[in-house]
């Protein structure tokens, strides 16, 4: 297209290992939350995905797990419905999910048809 990229790149960071890593991870979600901005996160295995989740419950931030776990199918269409939500976290194992769009402010119809 003939538009400028909106687009800002940041530089790469780089952490010691991987508990440095997803420290930081939920330390910017934290910060992140403060602004209703909806966060998505996606991780390469169930376990990191898992881990993330109990990082972010010892900040006390209220997440959504989207992975291959059979607890989560049933509620899969609900979690990504609702991933662009004001102040809603998405943690998002690679796959899952996959060919559903994710909607800024959420999914209305789905909430009505819920209800």
């Amino acid at each position: 297209t003939a538009r400028p990229n909106l687009r800002k790149d940041f530089p790469d960071l780089v952490y010691k290992d991987n508990l440095s890593k997803w420290n930081a991870v939920a330390k910017e979600c934290k910060d992140i939350s403060f602004t209703g901005q909806p966060i998505l996160i996606g991780t390469t295995t169930v376990e990191k995905s898992d881990m993330l989740g109990e990082l972010l419950k010892e900040y006390q931030l209220p997440y959504q797990i989207l992975n291959a776990k059979p607890e989560n199918v049933k509620r899969e269409a609900e979690i990504v419905a609702q991933a662009g939500k004001r102040n809603s976290i998405t943690i998002a194992t690679n796959m899952a999910g996959r060919g559903t769009d994710i909607i800024l402010g959420g999914n209305i119809t789905f909430t009505v048809r819920k209800q």
